[in-house]
């Protein structure tokens, strides 16, 4: 039997341990390989899936509106404006002289003509004044034909003469006055028109110049207006004026006078506005409305609803052009009624977006879709719901703000009723 020396243990055992290291090895590189043909798979199969991600960001999906389709059409324009319809002529009526009222001989309301005697003085003082004047230019008549006479026989002097023709010019000048007194005693209509009122009795005692009674005349009424200073230039003389009485009747008038002065406080114009009433059925005093009408201008029929204001505050609307992008126009109102204006700014034909326009900017892609078919788009429907209630941008009382033309400055436009 052979005995393993201690060097050949050794042997044996460093051969052992070597082939296990070995072995080692090989698995430690057999799991690195397939770490990295797993990373390797991992990441080539990742980056397929970016790209259509990719794509997606940078098409984003167009936000939907609802447009419809609105064509321009000519619009009168329209001055609308309140004024107080008064009498042609309103004039008070005064005694000319002092004394008590001895007739009265109408009545208050009664139409008069022009002269016709409204009521007469006590003249019983007046006329002894004038029998006593007519008596002494009487006497000294006959004092200068005597002295006439005389100085064609020559026995008076052309002294005398002249003496006699100064007295006789004070008796007929003294018969003038009374005369003129008598006729001052009767009060007279200053023009035909209506008594409106009577303020005497008879026998009652009337101071010179007192005011006795009042007389109108209101065939043709006349309405005083005032016209802003941006909307000068479109009333003229001459111009047909609409004019709606607050008693329900109407007619037609005629622009009579337009003041070139602005009034210093309120830098308004006056206007006066003529109207016939003949029959004078039409009474003074009331209030009016009045429109005149001033040209035409083309314009859209929109609701106040779909106003936009633009970041600087420009008053528009917002329209979709052919290639689905959002357009701003700045507009400006030509026209107000209770169910809508009238805008001018947009083009002949437009496409303006009725809902959503609140979430979609200038120059913006949208997907526009008739507003009569967004029942069927749900995506439009939650954009609704969410969307706060559109305000039109007003002022004090109500007035819709407007941009006035080539100014910039907001002006208040009237509202009329619905035609």
């Amino acid at each position: 039997m052979m005995t393993e020396s201690p060097t050949d243990r050794r042997q044996t055992l460093s051969f052992e341990s070597d082939r296990g290291s070995s072995r080692s090895r090989w698995v430690a590189g057999g799991l690195a390989v397939a770490i990295v043909g797993w990373m390797g798979s991992g990441y080539l199969l990742s980056s397929k899936d970016p790209e259509p991600v990719a794509a997606a960001s940078r098409t984003p999906k167009a936000v939907s509106v609802a447009v419809r389709r609105s064509v321009a059409e000519a619009v009168e324009q329209i001055f609308a404006a309140e004024g107080q319809a008064l009498p042609d002529r309103d004039t008070p009526v005064r005694a000319e002289t002092s004394g008590q009222i001895g007739e009265v001989l109408v009545k208050m309301g009664d139409d008069l003509e022009a002269g016709q005697v409204i009521a007469r003085f006590d003249i019983a003082a007046r006329q002894s004044d004038l029998n006593r004047a007519e008596q002494e230019r009487d006497r000294a008549q006959r004092e200068f034909d005597n002295a006439t006479a005389l100085v064609e026989r020559g026995v008076a002097t052309v002294d005398r003469v002249a003496q006699a023709r100064a007295t006789l010019a004070a008796a007929q000048a003294g018969v003038s006055t009374a005369e003129e007194a008598i006729r001052n005693t009767e009060i007279r209509a200053p023009f035909a028109g209506r008594l409106e009122s009577l303020d005497i009795n008879t026998g009652e005692y009337v101071s010179m110049g007192a005011d006795v009674g009042r007389v109108v005349d209101n065939t043709p009424l006349t309405i005083s207006i005032q016209i802003p200073q941006q909307s000068l230039r479109d009333i003229k003389v001459g111009q047909v004026a609409e004019v709606a009485f607050i008693t329900g009747e109407t007619s037609v008038g005629e622009v009579q006078f337009v003041a070139t002065s602005a009034d210093a406080e309120t830098r308004t114009f006056m206007a006066r506005i003529e109207v016939p009433n003949a029959d004078g059925a039409i009474p003074a005093g009331i209030s009016a409305q009045l429109r005149i009408p001033t040209g035409e201008v083309t314009a859209h029929f929109v609701s106040p609803a779909i106003l936009s204001l633009d970041t600087d505050g420009t008053l528009g609307i917002k329209t979709v052009n052919p290639e689905n992008v959002v357009e701003f126009h700045k507009i400006s109102i030509v026209r107000a009624q209770t169910d809508g204006i009238w805008v001018a700014g947009l083009p002949d034909e437009a496409q303006i977006i009725s809902i959503g326009q609140g979430f979609v900017n200038d120059g913006e892609t949208v997907d526009p879709q008739p507003d009569e078919e967004t029942a069927n788009i749900p995506a439009l429907q939650k954009t609704v719901a969410a969307a706060p209630q559109a305000e039109t941008p007003t002022g004090a009382g109500g007035q819709i703000i407007t941009p006035a033309p080539d100014s910039g400055v907001p002006v208040a436009a009237n509202v009329e009723p619905a035609e």
